[in-house]
Formats: C-alpha cells, sequence, structure tokens
C-alpha cells in the first residue's frame, strides 16, 4: 500500500472524525479505510486511533504521527504546486481559523463570496477563542487580533482594534458617571472570559509604568459576544469588548463608548499564513480577495465607533 496515500486516509479520518467519513470523503470503501490506517499503524509498530463504534480518538503516539503527516502532505501539494507554476487554477480544501464572533460575523460571508467564485475551491472554517498552531493543525489562513511575536509566519495587516467599554444611554443616565476606572467598581459589569472576569486592566498614568487594575465582582458572565452586546443595549451593564464589536450599536446610538482616554493602544489584525503557503493558488486567491474586503471593513468600524464622552 502507498504509504503517502494511507496518510491522506488518516488525516482525513481525524478531519471526519470518523472512518466511514474518510471513506465518503475519499471515495473509499470502510474496508479500504480500514486497511490504510491498520497499515501504518503496522508499519510505526503502535495503535494510532482507539475505535468505538461511534468515534475515534488519537493515541498519544497518534497525536505525534498526526502532526507530521500534515506538514508531508503540505509540503507535497506546495511542491505539486510549485511545479505546476501560475497556471495552476484554485482548487482544493482551504482551510482558516479565526475568532468566534469574527469568523462568524466576518470571515464567514467572505469565504462564501470566495466559494461562489471558485467552485473547485472547498472550505473548512475553525471558529477557535484561541490561537491555533497553524502549522501542526494543518491550518491555511487565520485571522488574528494581537501583537504577533516573530516566527515562521507570513502577517498580513488589514487594520486594528480597540478594546473598548461601551454602555447605553438608558444605563448611564440611570447611574452615577464614570470619569475614570476606579468609578467601574460601582457598578454592574457584564464580563467575557477573554477581556476579565474579575478584573480589567488599563495603561499606567503618566509618569508612571504600572498597568491600573479594576476589580470587580460581574452582575453577569457570559461567554457569547452577542448576549454581551444584547444586555449592554437593554441597560443591564457595561462590557468591555473589542471595538468592532460594538460598531454598529455605537453608530445607531444604542451604545455609547466610555473611558476612551483610558483604552490601551489599539491591537493589529493580520491574515496570517505559514511561510510557503501563500504560493499555493487557493491560499493566494483567498488573501488576495479577502484582504481588501477584511481592511474596508476594519476601517468603516473603527471610523463608527467613535467616543461619546
Amino acid at each position: 500500500m502507498d504509504r503517502i496515500d494511507a496518510m491522506k486516509v488518516f488525516v482525513a479520518a481525524l478531519d471526519e472524525g470518523s472512518l466511514a467519513g474518510a471513506g465518503r470523503k475519499l471515495g473509499k470503501s470502510p474496508a479500504a479505510v480500514s486497511r490504510a490506517i491498520a497499515f501504518l499503524e503496522e508499519r510505526v509498530g503502535t495503535e494510532l486511533l482507539h475505535r468505538t463504534t461511534r468515534a475515534i480518538r488519537l493515541s498519544e503516539a497518534g497525536e505525534r504521527y498526526a502532526l507530521a503527516c500534515r506538514r508531508i502532505l503540505t509540503d507535497l501539494e506546495e511542491a505539486d504546486l510549485a511545479a505546476g507554476g501560475e497556471r495552476s487554477a484554485p482548487r482544493g480544501m482551504l482551510t482558516i481559523t479565526a475568532p468566534v464572533a469574527a469568523g462568524e460575523g466576518l470571515i464567514r460571508p467572505v469565504l462564501d463570496a470566495f466559494l461562489d467564485r471558485h467552485p473547485e475551491v472547498s472550505a473548512r472554517l475553525h471558529l477557535l477563542d484561541r490561537p491555533a498552531n497553524l502549522i501542526d493543525e494543518g491550518i491555511d489562513v487565520a485571522l488574528r487580533l494581537a501583537h504577533l511575536p516573530d516566527s515562521n509566519l507570513v502577517a498580513l495587516p488589514i487594520g486594528e482594534v480597540r478594546r473598548v467599554l461601551a454602555a447605553s444611554p438608558r444605563y448611564l443616565a440611570r447611574h452615577e458617571p464614570i470619569v475614570e476606572p476606579a468609578d467601574l467598581e460601582s457598578h454592574q459589569l457584564i464580563a467575557m472570559t477573554h477581556f476579565g472576569l474579575d478584573s480589567w486592566s488599563f495603561p499606567p498614568l503618566p509618569g508612571s509604568t504600572m498597568a491600573r487594575s479594576v476589580q470587580f465582582a460581574p452582575r453577569f458572565v457570559v461567554n457569547s459576544v452577542r448576549a454581551a452586546v444584547a444586555s449592554a443595549v437593554e441597560g443591564r451593564g457595561i462590557v468591555r469588548l473589542f471595538s468592532y464589536h460594538v460598531a454598529e450599536e455605537v453608530a445607531a446610538g444604542r451604545l455609547r463608548i466610555i473611558l476612551a482616554g483610558h483604552e490601551h493602544a489599539p491591537l493589529p489584525v493580520h491574515l496570517v499564513a505559514p511561510q510557503g503557503r501563500l504560493a499555493v493558488p487557493k491560499v493566494r486567491a483567498f488573501v488576495d480577495f479577502a484582504r481588501p474586503k477584511l481592511q474596508q471593513f476594519f476601517a468603516a468600524r473603527a471610523a463608527s465607533c467613535i467616543s461619546n464622552d
């Protein structure tokens, strides 16, 4: 049996979550899929997958082997496409990752439009509120909202976002004025995991190098951006989110930005890809298609999310 074909079956089983799913994806019979996995396990001398009637789970050795398989298959794809040169048309599976809120509201519609234009491309969108390892997890492009460390990734800037505090005019009219971060301690706060569940930090005061921190007991804790925004709009409290999360509500007057003079410096937004992936036609085509649309989106949200202090 060809080892590369067996690796493709192995990776497809992981992506689809079952041996049957791998067979459907690759057009192989259940027996052929089982033989491919057994071939790899015999070759490496250990079990790669724990199988049940409903699911599969990687063994410890399987986790290491899966990472190596993804790298090998990616390198082979890049080699084939490099040999094909510019004549190669976008095709194959494109894997994208983004934070949940940005992926649902921004990347998904852009990706849909891209797929309409390129019928030979399929896509997998992973919505993760954690930084994925692009190489190990076989991801082509990621949307990142953060300062990026030096790495072997290619980063293409598309804008910036602020971490803002927002509340409804109704809430602000019914509660004590908020002039400085310390005033938040007496207010109702809506907390999300990524922005602090029991404290929020603020830049140092002039002449100081020590960041300020406001401790609080949140009135409401939620792990959904949509829910947090909705509660703030309804006057339930003050929320801390990225500026693009609340830009439409601010522009419509349903939320107001507060303490704008106490915000941290904006965070850059990038499209990120592993070295070499931009040479792959499907990846290059997606980046060229998506980047101007994303730049326009973040520029428009920055313009509409103006402080009401």
